[in-house]
């Protein structure tokens, strides 16, 4: 509660001066132009890096729905929520650490780190070597986070509407159930471990991906230890040859189908700190399986039906699987389901293409952006889809957000072809 009402002092403090200083110049002031700056942005950043839990959780969602139709530089501010947070203060550290593994647990281990390598939302990472030479990193959970994340996704969400951090049409409150229902997730460790297990099983055989798996001697319900894997952020090839984006972006998408079309079992957290680069072995390192949702197989029908008809431009074909997944109802009115199918559409050109698509170069989300924020002025709105849905477009927003990070060329229909 002090963090919070610190927060909404200084950014209104900010505000005022700012405000002067534009009737000083003889212009007159807009409140959400002076809310939206940088230096607001900043201290909203790290705020949430502070509270840690719910605060960033919130923090990561905007940076990733909202990050094509913020300015570049609020974009960049929030994108450090991503995989940034204040690290816990090393008495509270000690303290998980003796309550989980008893006081002498330092005995356990060759080696262990109390500089976390990553910190995030819901805990921390630490490297560690187990007393027989076995490489381990070590998530603890933040004390306390499972009990506030409710109060503090409602509180924060009260916060950030009022201070101007997200634009105008952006319809916050699917990102606050969406971040409430993936700590609760997150929270989890033991159901991540399942998950975890469940998915170095599935590709195993796979040269493309590398996937941890957990040790159980070593977690709790507040640790969950699993293999170390080394690698660098998967931005970093953004920097790299071409044909290297290129490759990473293909296989990143051809997991999301193997996941949605033959596993039936997706990780739908699309975090970019989820995704690490192992250059030696080009091996892309798949990380943090608590968002986890498996689908039914009733619901991957109706999808592979929907990827049939786009491929083919059946718009009839589309309607028909998009009122049973969810996405339109009878109740719309035609011309609201015509700009609905609309945008489905803009959404399946490139997918029918043989040529690269080139992520970055594309007006997609904006027109996307455009035409939703358009859609969300009137009156009647489209009815919410499942939740499995939208776990789903989340999935594959970020995605595609991730692929033009990296600057990713990539014939999308030689991909999809398969599944439809």
């Amino acid at each position: 509660m002090a963090r919070l009402g610190g927060l909404t002092g200084g950014l209104m403090g900010r505000a005022a001066l700012a405000g002067a200083g534009e009737l000083a110049r003889g212009r007159r002031p807009a409140f959400d132009r002076l809310m939206l700056t940088p230096a607001n942005a900043a201290r909203v950043t790290a705020e949430l890096a502070r509270m840690r839990g719910a605060a960033m959780k919130l923090g990561q969602l905007i940076s990733m729905e909202a990050g094509e139709i913020l300015t570049p530089e609020l974009a960049d501010i929030l994108a450090s929520l991503r995989s940034e947070a204040h690290a816990m203060p090393p008495p509270q550290l000690k303290r998980v650490l003796s309550d989980n593994w008893g006081a002498d647990f330092l005995r356990r281990f060759r080696r262990f780190d109390v500089t976390p390598i990553a910190a995030a939302s819901i805990g921390q990472v630490h490297r560690a070597e187990t007393r027989d030479g076995t490489a381990l990193a070590i998530k603890v959970q933040y004390p306390g986070i499972r009990d506030s994340i409710d109060s503090d996704i409602a509180n924060l969400g009260a916060i950030i509407r009022w201070s101007g951090m997200v634009p105008r049409g952006l319809d916050l409150a699917p990102l606050l159930e969406d971040a409430r229902a993936q700590l609760h997730e997150e929270a989890d460790y033991a159901q991540e471990a399942r998950a975890m297990t469940r998915f170095a099983d599935l590709l195993a055989d796979e040269a493309a991906f590398a996937v941890p798996r957990p040790h159980e001697a070593f977690s709790t319900r507040d640790i969950l230890a699993m293999d170390y894997l080394s690698g660098v952020p998967i931005e970093d090839l953004a920097g790299a040859a071409q044909e290297v984006r290129d490759g990473a972006g293909a296989r990143l998408i051809g997991l999301v189908l193997r996941e949605l079309f033959e596993f039936r079992l997706m990780q739908t957290d699309p975090n970019f700190a989820n995704y690490r680069w192992d250059a030696e072995s080009g091996r892309i390192v798949l990380l943090d399986f608590g968002a986890t949702r498996a689908f039914p197989e009733t619901l991957v029908a109706d999808f592979r039906a929907m990827l049939r008809a786009g491929l083919a431009g059946d718009r009839d074909g589309i309607r028909a699987a998009a009122m049973r997944i969810g996405y339109l109802s009878d109740d719309l009115s035609e011309a609201r389901i015509a700009t609905l199918l609309d945008m489905m559409q803009m959404c399946f050109v490139p997918l029918a293409e043989e040529s690269p698509f080139d992520f970055a170069d594309s007006d997609l989300p904006q027109r996307l952006t455009e035409a939703a924020i358009a859609f969300g002025r009137e009156r009647d709105i489209a009815p919410v889809p499942p939740t499995d849905a939208l776990f789903l477009q989340r999935k594959v927003a970020g995605l595609y957000l991730l692929c033009a990070r990296i600057g990713a060329r990539v014939a999308l229909r030689p991909l999809v072809a398969p599944y439809a």
